[in-house]
């Protein structure tokens, strides 16, 4: 049995890994459930921290074909990280001290709204040559410790709020956003997993595997992502419809266990 939960968190770990090099977001809407529902991590908590590890690592694997392809903007990025983490090194403390039950439900719900406030602001094309400056210095600084805040709090990397609220702060188009995304998911995970592992809530070996298979799958995601970008409002719409289908799927299963 344990070597079959192996082989799932390396699948999982393959689909996260695809899932944030294609839209830069969606790594832990898709590990916590794969944690908790198809691993079978009882605890969600140690699903959480358990995600927190791997998303963080797979986010690096994704960060470095973006980086490649020039598609980051580092100084927007940094500046969104580093008051981020600050957010979620609260948020995390929060998180711990509510019913992870619960939690999965508010996350499930969170994932709704920003998905259909993603489709009503339809494709963003924005200006790719966007940077740091005195316009958008405190956007950033702001949507990055809000995000960083829920981040920590519901034990995500963040991706699905990181993208939106880049946009929001710089204009930035979708691409960029969904590239230098991964370096807060990257800096949030890393940041919610040290919180998490203190308190003895990871479980490291099936972060191993899940962190393997993002390798693999992190490389398919990236191809599909520049193909993709070509064509006009095709990622926002994956980016929504993925987190339609698992917050769907999260709600779901939360219903089952209130019977």
């Amino acid at each position: 049995m344990a070597e079959l939960q192996l082989a799932i968190a390396a699948l999982g770990g393959a689909l996260v890994g695809f899932s944030l090099a294609l839209v830069g977001g969606g790594g832990s809407i898709l590990a916590v459930p794969i944690l908790v529902y198809a691993v079978g991590i009882k605890d969600p908590h140690v699903a959480i921290g358990t995600s927190a590890v791997g998303v963080g690592a797979n986010a690096l694997i994704g960060l470095v074909g973006k980086a490649r392809a020039g598609a980051v903007k580092w100084k927007c990025g940094f500046t969104f990280a580093a008051t981020g983490v600050a957010g979620a090194a609260l948020g995390s403390i929060a998180g711990k001290a509510f019913d992870g039950h619960a939690l999965l439900s508010l996350f499930a719900v969170l994932m709704i709204v920003v998905g259909v406030l993603m489709l009503r602001r339809g494709e963003h094309h924005g200006d790719p040559h966007v940077t740091l400056g005195r316009h958008n210095f405190a956007k950033l600084a702001l949507f990055g410790f809000g995000t960083g805040l829920m981040s920590g709090f519901f034990g995500i990397g963040g991706g699905f709020l990181i993208v939106p609220g880049l946009i929001a702060a710089t204009a930035m188009p979708i691409f960029n956003a969904m590239a230098t995304s991964l370096l807060a998911v990257a800096s949030f995970g890393v940041t919610t997993a040290a919180s998490y592992a203190i308190s003895g809530l990871i479980a490291w070996g099936v972060a191993a595997f899940f962190i393997g298979g993002g390798l693999v799958g992190a490389i398919a995601g990236h191809r599909l992502a520049a193909h993709l970008s070509t064509k006009r409002g095709a990622l926002t719409r994956i980016f929504a419809g993925l987190i339609f289908a698992v917050a769907a799927y999260m709600l779901w299963q939360s219903l089952l266990e209130l019977r």
